[in-house]
């Protein structure tokens, strides 16, 4: 059997908060939706990638070679990820990029900045 864990108290003036006021439900409805898409792994290693490269725009090509998946498959994540606002969809004559959206995360380190 182990010990209990103490925690330090901590003063209720310092407490943390998930934003500067609590959300509002259409604010709460709307980050959930994108906690939901960004749930699938997929789309973490999706986003993962491109954001190691800079968040530079990608094509569904690209990605398809890298994440080793169909051509389809990555299409419907990068739909969703684009309908949920983590991405923007640049097209240019028959090609099509993809892009992080910057301000969607700002937004989301806004509401989960603990302390």
């Amino acid at each position: 059997m182990t010990a209990p864990i103490h925690l330090p108290l901590i003063n209720s003036a310092e407490c943390c908060s998930l934003a500067a006021e609590p959300l509002s439900v259409d604010d709460a409805e709307r980050y959930a939706e994108i906690f939901k898409v960004l749930g699938e792994p997929v789309r973490l290693r999706i986003l993962s990638h491109l954001a190691a490269e800079g968040c530079t725009p990608t094509t569904v090509n690209e990605l398809t070679e890298i994440m080793g998946l169909s051509q389809p498959t990555i299409s419907h994540h990068l739909k969703k990820m684009t309908d949920a606002g983590l991405l923007v969809r640049i097209p240019e004559g028959r090609t099509v990029f993809h892009q992080v959206q910057p301000e969607t995360f700002t937004n989301l380190r806004t509401i989960l900045q603990i302390g």
